[in-house]
């Protein structure tokens, strides 16, 4: 990745991060990841995971740990290639940590309590309401800033803190001019919004108290299919997208993503058969397409030590460039240049 780490840019960069919280679901894989991998190819791009942002709940400690290596493998075995983009964990450059605080100064206290992201975590977690929930955008801010990032894939959870971070960047660019890029947000052309099978009005969620309404990307097979089959549909028994119907639609829309298929194409193939042909070869496509990557993931976490060389060689290849932006915030801020060594 020195492409990234070089004054010359030839390409944009663009700066994604994920939350080490256990495993993917098919919804994060189709909405973001897969168009991750996707998108190196036009891209400069940076990957971290976001160990920092996780702890505003509270972790396990050796989960945390245990989640932060799966993460990283996870994401390689879902084509994120170290050779082509930067990926690291963001508590392995302190940086992060250190403009975070620099970008707490310079953003108002109205501005975070408006933030619906902490109003809805502040209701799930009543017992925990940390400052580091309440500051979680300004660290968020600091990700995207250190690395002078064009574009963030962002979804519509996440867009209130893209906002907030051009706030962020404007204000000060404002006060210290060619300090940061703006960032502009990316809204995937891909980018599949799947549904609870067994609540098809709500998300897919690794939360969903009906463990049949989720998939994870390492499910097995048999795992992948059982739940397709059980999943909630109506009783028409015709395949077709139309409001109304909500888990066909869901399941018309996860088999066009793997097979590439528009509606009228599904609709045509399904055209005389029921639900449970249908729901069979949704869940046959979507095993088939997600065992290559559970078999790269079961390799790469049986070599512990080079997702560690993998990790270490990101981080200081981001520290590395991370530390050119921050030198230049706490240069422009007034702070005096440290002479140690």
């Amino acid at each position: 990745m020195s492409e990234i780490v070089s004054a010359t840019k030839k390409k944009k960069i663009c700066l994604s991060c994920i939350q080490p919280t256990g495993v993917i679901t098919l919804g994060n894989y189709l909405g973001a990841v897969k168009n991750w991998a996707e998108m190196q190819d036009d891209y400069n791009c940076i990957f971290a995971v976001a160990d920092l942002h996780a702890i505003t709940v509270r972790q396990e400690p050796a989960a945390l740990r245990k989640n932060t290596r799966e993460m990283v493998a996870i994401l390689l075995a879902c084509g994120i290639d170290p050779e082509r983009s930067l990926l690291f964990i963001q508590s392995h450059v302190p940086a992060h940590s250190q403009l975070a605080w620099v970008l707490n100064c310079y953003t108002q206290f109205g501005e975070l309590s408006r933030m619906t992201q902490f109003k809805d975590k502040s209701a799930r977690y009543a017992d925990n309401i940390n400052a580091g929930l309440f500051t979680y955008p300004a660290l968020m801010a600091a990700d995207i800033l250190l690395y002078q990032a064009d574009v963030v894939p962002v979804g519509a959870d996440q867009k209130q803190h893209l906002e907030i971070t051009r706030d962020i960047a404007n204000r000060m660019n404002g006060l210290y001019p060619n300090l940061f890029t703006v960032p502009e947000p990316f809204i995937p052309k891909k980018a599949a919004r799947v549904m609870s099978l067994q609540n098809p009005d709500k998300k897919m969620s690794k939360s969903d108290p009906n463990p049949k309404g989720c998939i994870a990307i390492l499910d097995t097979e048999d795992q992948i299919i059982k739940k397709f089959k059980s999943a909630v549909t109506d009783s028409e028994a015709q395949v077709v997208y139309r409001e109304g119907k909500d888990g066909i639609n869901n399941l018309m829309s996860i088999y066009s993503a793997f097979s590439g298929k528009d509606y009228a194409e599904i609709e045509k193939e399904f055209e005389g058969k029921g639900y449970g042909d249908f729901k069979l070869a949704v869940g046959q496509t979507v095993a088939d397409a997600l065992k290559p990557i559970r078999e790269e993931y079961d390799r790469l976490m049986k070599d512990p030590a080079h997702l560690d060389e993998i990790c270490k060689n990101g981080a200081e290849t981001a520290s590395r460039f991370a530390y050119r932006t921050l030198n230049k915030v706490y240069k422009k801020v007034g702070f005096l240049p440290y002479g140690g060594k």
